[in-house]
């Protein structure tokens, strides 16, 4: 018997939940659940046995889920929820009534942050509370509440939480203080194979760490930082983030690679610097990669390749500027140029990401942006549709203006579980952005010049598997995308006279 059970529940093959856009990814990527695991080990530490399951990285079905649940018998039940899985996802924390009428079932998640009351609402009596933001020690005061007695009276002392009291009122607790990052504990890896986890980006394994939380940005599109981590930034010392290395290796010798998910590791110069001179001062090995802006300190980048850094992932996001100003990026075309060509002499693998859809957007701007992908010396892209989730900046946006379309939670994906665009403007449709991101991808790789520039990258057996791995999922995803869009959008683009 276990006193919490934490369930990462499965939705269809593939789905990625923890990604910033929860879907099934264009390259069939699975990413660990970091968060979760973070407070699974703040629950352990305090001494309570915590189950865990990663249904949606190991694809099982309800039956699994199920058993496990019968065979832990816990007293608290965590569910961990996404936008366009909210409705399956409340459906396990059914199962768990079901199956164990006296245990207590929690959400988390930015979309239950996001929408408390009417996840309460479509959860009909089979949900007990929503954590808003940070959960990591509101479930361990939850999970004593289980444990000892649970009553509405204790539920309104538990900060950042959502429940129906005794009067089947909708009662909203004081939000929760962010936590001091430097007190959380290493994610409970114990609980999960790293091999579980793919991305043709990274070395197979990797692990990812999050060296910190929060963001000084202001991304009207950002869904994470003002749902779950805050605008100011709490980074650990560069001490713990390199104990956090240590410590992944020590319980997967084979890791190949960590990628620090923090949403801006480079921010803050005298964090990166002090996380390098750690790493080089223990003389661990390691090939790691990052999160990183445009307009980082380009000076700690030489720094940052002695030290193992091998690959930058990138938000460039568009190729105007006008497009970068209506989303609040703070970053201008000349640092991504500047860091572009900074990155590529010093030797990184640098991974650009690029939207369409901002604000004011047009097939005109949008064909810059393909444009600017392609000028820039980098390795790889993806494309996608600005994604408003509730919560955001954009969706309010957008929603005041009659521009999203989805009528349900499910339609922020489309009829296959992968990403689809939620915006539909005058000047710009959902059916062009949905062509335009086919596009960009067809045209940004299927260039010789870059598929030359991707063949030489290949150095080693691994990295032929992982562009293999890439390929095999891109293909299959275009294989899957409608038969009609080539002949309606390809005659209407270039048509246009915007690609010629």
């Amino acid at each position: 018997m276990a006193d919490v059970f934490v369930l990462n529940p499965p939705v269809t093959k593939d789905f990625c939940r923890s990604a910033r856009w929860a879907a099934r990814s264009r390259g069939r990527v699975q990413r660990h659940p970091d968060w979760l695991l973070t407070a699974v080990a703040v629950l352990e530490k305090a001494g309570l046995e915590v189950d865990f399951l990663d249904g949606a990285a190991i694809n099982c079905g309800q039956r699994k889920v199920a058993l496990a649940l019968e065979k832990s018998s816990p007293a608290l039940f965590v569910v961990h929820t996404t936008t366009p899985s909210i409705d399956s996802d409340l459906g396990y924390a059914s199962l768990a009534r079901e199956f164990l009428p006296d245990c207590r079932t929690v959400a988390v998640g930015p979309h239950v942050t996001a929408e408390p009351e009417d996840t309460l609402k479509r959860a009909n009596g089979v949900l007990d509370v929503v954590v808003k933001g940070e959960y990591d020690y509101t479930l361990l005061e939850l999970a004593e509440l289980a444990a000892s007695g649970w009553s509405t009276r204790r539920l309104s002392q538990v900060s950042g939480i959502s429940y129906f009291d005794e009067f089947s009122e909708l009662a909203h607790a004081p939000p929760r203080p962010y936590l001091d990052v430097n007190e959380l504990p290493f994610p409970a890896w114990r609980h999960i194979d790293p091999r579980s986890y793919r991305d043709a980006g990274k070395r197979f394994p990797f692990i990812t760490l999050i060296s910190g939380r929060g963001c000084f940005g202001r991304c009207t599109f950002c869904r994470d930082v003002p749902l779950m981590e805050g605008r100011k930034l709490r980074m650990r010392s560069p001490e713990l983030v390199v104990d956090e290395i240590e410590y992944d290796l020590a319980l997967f010798p084979h890791l190949k690679e960590v990628m620090f998910e923090t949403d801006t590791f480079t921010a803050i110069p005298r964090h990166v610097e002090g996380v390098c001179e750690e790493i080089l001062r223990r003389g661990l090995e390691i090939t790691w990669s990052c999160n990183c802006r445009t307009d980082m300190d380009l000076r700690l980048l030489p720094l940052m390749k002695k030290a193992g850094c091998r690959m930058l992932m990138v938000g460039f996001e568009f190729g105007t500027q006008e497009a970068l100003n209506s989303v609040n990026k703070g970053t201008t075309l000349e640092h991504s140029i500047r860091f572009a060509k900074e990155a590529e002499r010093i030797g990184f693998t640098v991974h650009g990401c690029f939207m369409f859809g901002a604000p004011g957007e047009t097939l005109e701007s949008a064909r810059k942006t393909i444009e600017f992908a392609k000028s820039l010396p980098i390795d790889t892209v993806q494309f996608s549709g600005i994604c408003a989730y509730p919560g955001t900046e954009m969706y309010e946006w957008a929603r005041a203006r009659g521009f999203l379309l989805p009528n349900t939670w499910r339609e922020w994906v489309d009829e296959n579980w992968e990403q689809t665009t939620v915006l539909n403007y005058s000047e710009l449709s959902k059916e062009e952005i949905d062509g335009l991101i086919d596009r960009g991808l067809k045209e940004f790789y299927l260039r010789p010049k870059q598929m030359l520039r991707m063949a030489l990258a290949i150095r080693r057996i691994d990295d032929l598997k992982r562009k293999l791995y890439g390929f095999v999922s891109f293909s299959e995803y275009l294989s899957r995308r409608t038969p009609g869009w080539n002949q309606t959008y390809h005659n209407k683009l270039t048509n246009s006279g915007y690609w010629y």
